[in-house]
């Protein structure tokens, strides 16, 4: 069958090479059948003429012998002038009955001719028949001449004529008919190679479980065709089976792509994207229609450039060792997103290559990060040297100098030394208070506490710097406001960096206003800190309370460390459960603050002590 199959595939590719075959077959076939029967009819007309022949001469043979006979005793009495007149008119009555009759010549015993009418007669011999005449002399049987016998070959050239017509007549039939035998099986033949053929090509195109009607057919042939539809029905089954399971693989496959936080492309040989995950789409911020079956190569970026053709020329150009070592990295922003970008060659078991995995990682923040920090320790380093080194030429100018000045100037010496050393303490304590509440291990210590001294205290502790600014304070604070369960001291340093943000960002002048209330829920104390300064811009608000962070405005002049905001976030909603905010608008001001929760697990336990 496979043998078949195979001839089929390569013989059978289109209509014409089929009609093409079926002549050839149908000329193979006649040409075979119409040399084996005319050898056939060579052979059996060649074989009856000769017996024909043989019959005739036979014949000849018996017509001789009784000639002879009855012209025995003419030969014997043959000088008897009587006997000689009678074997002539014998001779001539035998030769005009018979048209088989050429000629008779007797011969005595010595050969020589007694008579003959071979020159009467015109009839040409085809056969001749010799016998001898034999008489009993003296008891004896004795030769006494012989008679020779020519046949015309009438009857024979009769008889084998007919016979050569009958048998031309019925091997043309037989011809015809083992031609129209040869036509009639090609064309059934061809017609189930060409069922065949058509099924093995349903087969090839994936067509399986397609069935061959075997109903008109029989013997060898309909068992084939049998063989074929089990075949291509258990192909069906097998593929139905392989369908589900590589349906179940890509399923599985597309949900783990799709589950990835990274971006995973996938690309064949042609840079052509085949496969996308949500995160990809979303990281290039394009649409599935948009990017699948089109090229990597020519996504453009946000500068409008085409940001993988040069990644992709270098993974190409890359050898494969390189690429086993180290893959390829590069980055590609896209808006305000930055993204890492890893290539990978994509292999199959067997060590073909198929394409390219690019991986995408947002890695904004990490950048951000990265850019706050290194302005962090830049800032930090500054406002540490400028502190540091304003308090050392004072200090030297007072030990190298201090004869040389008064009491009041001595005395603003030490006030400036002073400012400079708590500015310095403050900023060493926000990077170690920054330290120390970032840490997961971390609990404060909490107690049942009036939020109103707390104010007023942060307040008294921040009037030097304001009174440089001539900034003036307000305190509104709702009547009996209940007690929360805070860290009075953690409290305090996040108002502190609230109100002192408040003063360095208002212009000179300006108005302070510090309120505490119960919210609209009723289920938290909120204080505020309002003031009237610069403001903050809209887009900066949701990183205003990020660590490091610190807004670029007209304010130049502001020094800090980017970590007050940020500290005073983390104490208020990871160690006490609260939640801070911020308004602003542009040169009208901002109010910044927090809330406390009212009630909590650790009020209820604290309240039970104190009951107890």
């Amino acid at each position: 069958m496979s043998n078949l199959l195979k001839f089929i595939d390569k013989q059978e590719d289109n209509d014409l090479l089929n009609l093409n075959s079926q002549n050839k077959l149908i000329i193979f076939g006649s040409l075979i059948s119409s040399v084996l029967i005319v050898l056939t009819a060579w052979v059996v007309i060649s074989n009856t003429q000769k017996t024909i022949l043989q019959s005739y001469h036979d014949f000849g043979t018996m017509l001789a012998k009784t000639l002879a006979a009855n012209s025995t005793e003419l030969i014997t009495n043959f000088e008897n002038r009587e006997n000689q007149i009678k074997l002539k008119e014998y001779t001539q009555n035998v030769a005009t009955s018979s048209e088989d009759i050429s000629y008779l010549i007797y011969r005595d015993k010595e050969g020589n001719i007694l008579y003959s009418n071979k020159s009467e007669n015109k009839h040409s011999s085809g056969v001749e028949v010799s016998h001898p005449l034999t008489s009993i002399i003296n008891g004896q049987k004795q030769i006494i001449g012989s008679i020779q016998l020519g046949l015309t070959g009438h009857t024979m050239d009769i008889v084998g004529k007919a016979t050569r017509t009958l048998m031309i007549v019925i091997f043309s039939i037989a011809w015809i008919l083992s031609i129209a035998a040869v036509f009639i099986n090609t064309l059934l033949l061809t017609r189930q190679i060409k069922l065949l053929s058509d099924g093995v090509k349903k087969i090839s195109s994936g067509e399986f479980g397609y069935k061959i009607k075997s109903k008109d057919l029989w013997g060898d042939v309909k068992h084939l065709f049998e063989s074929f539809n089990n075949m291509s029905g258990k192909l069906r089954q097998y593929e139905e089976k392989n369908i589900d399971q590589l349906t179940y693989e890509r399923n599985k496959l597309e949900a783990v792509l799709m589950s990835i936080a990274n971006g995973v492309i996938v690309c064949d040989r042609t840079d052509t994207v085949v496969l996308a995950n949500n995160a990809a789409i979303d990281m290039l911020e394009t649409s599935i229609k948009n990017l699948i079956s089109t090229k990597i190569t020519d996504y453009y970026d946000t500068n409008g450039e085409l940001c993988f053709v040069s990644k992709v020329k270098e993974f190409k150009d890359t050898p494969y060792e390189g690429l086993e070592s180290k893959n390829l990295e590069c980055q590609i922003q896209i808006d305000r997103k930055i993204l890492k970008t890893i290539i990978s060659p994509l292999y199959t078991i067997y060590d073909e290559y198929l394409g390219y995995v690019i991986v995408l990682r947002d890695i904004t923040k990490e950048a951000e990060i990265d850019r706050i920090k290194n302005s962090f320790i830049s800032n930090v380093s500054h406002e540490l040297r400028t502190p540091v080194t304003v308090i050392r030429s004072y200090i030297d100018t007072l030990y190298n100098y201090e004869n040389e000045f008064d009491e009041k100037t001595k005395r603003e010496f030490l006030s400036v030394i002073n400012q400079e050393s708590n500015r310095l303490n403050k900023m060493v304590n926000d990077i170690l208070d920054f330290s120390r509440l970032e840490s997961p291990n971390v609990n404060l210590e909490k107690s049942l506490c009036d939020i109103e001294p707390l104010l007023e205290l942060t307040v008294n502790s921040t009037k030097v710097l304001a009174e440089e600014k001539k900034i003036s304070f307000s305190i509104m604070t709702e009547p009996d406001l209940p007690k929360v369960v805070i860290n009075p001291e953690s409290i305090e340093r996040a108002l502190k960096n609230l109100l002192c943000n408040a003063i360095k960002y208002s212009h000179p002048n300006g108005r302070v206003k510090i309120r505490a209330e119960i919210d609209r829920t009723g289920d938290y104390l909120q204080v505020s800190v309002e003031d009237n300064g610069v403001g903050i811009p809209k887009e900066h608000l949701d990183k205003i309370f990020e660590r490091f962070y610190r807004v670029e405005n007209k304010v130049h002049s502001v020094k800090g460390t980017g970590l007050g905001l940020h500290l005073a976030k983390i104490t208020i909603e990871k160690h006490h459960n609260g939640e801070i905010f911020v308004e602003s608008k542009v040169d009208e001001g901002s109010t910044f603050g927090f809330r406390l929760p009212l009630k909590t697990e650790e009020a209820d336990i604290i309240e039970d002590k104190q009951s107890a």
